[in-house]
């Protein structure tokens, strides 16, 4: 138990009261949470993700681990970050729109687009997916409707990384592209039709909503944890804010947002990757940003102590895979000893 001169009388446990004020331990390479995590997992799980850069690293890591990941299109260039070709995605509209291709009916008015110069057709909707023509984008699609819903019904655990607010979306019905970016705008295609603006709290979290909404009618046993990816953005498109308090804006809306969905669900948990990056690492005396030209990504040694934690907490049958000797806490450790 820990306590203050503020709450004299109080009795916090250590979770409850911040890593090193008054006589509460400080930061070390296990982050405080309270006890009991609602659910756990073993290597026969079927494990599903979907989201933005950071839910490549949470791939990786569970097939490095073993587990049984979720992975359609396998062969396909756009299901490298996700388990089928839904490629990175960004924000909630975009996964809004997987869950409504997916198992509705879902007609946007500017379906594809052709690339001035190139004749490219690009999917708007998913990252920078390309095809020579139109018949083979349209059949392309149709094998990913059936595979995107063959790993959604499969999942035991979805776990869905947020990631920004920016959104660009078509004035005409409301559709949201994931970027503006590949062969169609930078041939000039018109982009006249599409507006640039910042989704709120409420928008966010009713995108959430409708997503559970759809999976529980379809995948009714599946559990949902959600985190919002500790990756910062690298640009913003706003004129009234920097990037730095734009991408604050970004993480704390849609933190907030997962913050309610969480209280609303049973089957919905949260896992606090974000604040284990950008909090929890500089209190340890670490830097948690990717060297060289990405500083804005997270490096590999929070990657693995975020990951680390997950499988502490979910999978506590797997074996605790130390940090690096040459690097961190532990390094110290070991140096005081000597």
């Amino acid at each position: 138990m820990a306590r203050s001169d503020v709450h004299p009388i109080h009795r916090f446990e250590s979770w409850q009261v911040w890593p090193g004020s008054y006589d509460n331990p400080p930061a070390d390479d296990n982050f405080p949470a309270p006890p009991g995590r609602g659910f756990e997992i073993t290597r026969a799980t079927r494990i599903a993700s979907m989201g933005s850069c950071f839910a490549r690293e949470i791939k990786r890591r569970l097939l490095q681990r073993g587990f049984t990941y979720i992975a359609e299109e396998a062969q396909h260039p756009a299901a490298v970050h996700a388990s089928a070709a839904w490629e990175r995605v960004y924000n909630t509209f975009c996964m809004r729109q997987i869950f409504e291709y997916t198992f509705e009916s879902w007609t946007p008015a500017q379906r594809w687009w052709q690339a001035p110069q190139s004749g490219k057709i690009q999917d708007p909707y998913r990252h920078v997916i390309l095809y020579d023509g139109l018949a083979e984008a349209e059949a392309d699609f149709a094998r990913h409707r059936v595979c995107s819903r063959r790993a959604l019904q499969a999942a035991e655990l979805l776990i869905i990384t947020l990631g920004l607010t920016e959104v660009w979306q078509d004035r005409a019905d409301g559709a949201v592209i994931s970027l503006p970016a590949g062969p169609y705008v930078n041939e000039g295609g018109d982009m006249r039709r599409y507006e640039f603006r910042v989704s709120r709290y409420a928008e966010n979290l009713a995108n959430l909503e409708h997503i559970h909404a759809i999976l529980s009618k379809h995948n009714p046993d599946c559990r949902i944890l959600v985190t919002v990816s500790p990756v910062n953005l690298w640009a913003t498109f706003r004129t009234d804010l920097d990037v730095i308090s734009a991408s604050c804006n970004s993480k704390s809306t849609l933190r907030a947002a997962a913050d309610e969905f969480v209280s609303r669900h049973a089957n919905v948990f949260y896992f606090p990757a974000f604040e284990m990056a950008t909090v929890y690492q500089p209190l340890t005396g670490r830097t948690y940003f990717a060297d060289g030209r990405e500083t804005h990504h997270v490096n590999k040694r929070t990657v693995k102590f975020i990951m680390n934690h997950f499988f502490r907490w979910y999978a506590p049958a797997e074996p605790f895979e130390p940090f690096d000797l040459n690097d961190g806490l532990l390094k110290r450790a070991v140096d005081n000893i000597k």
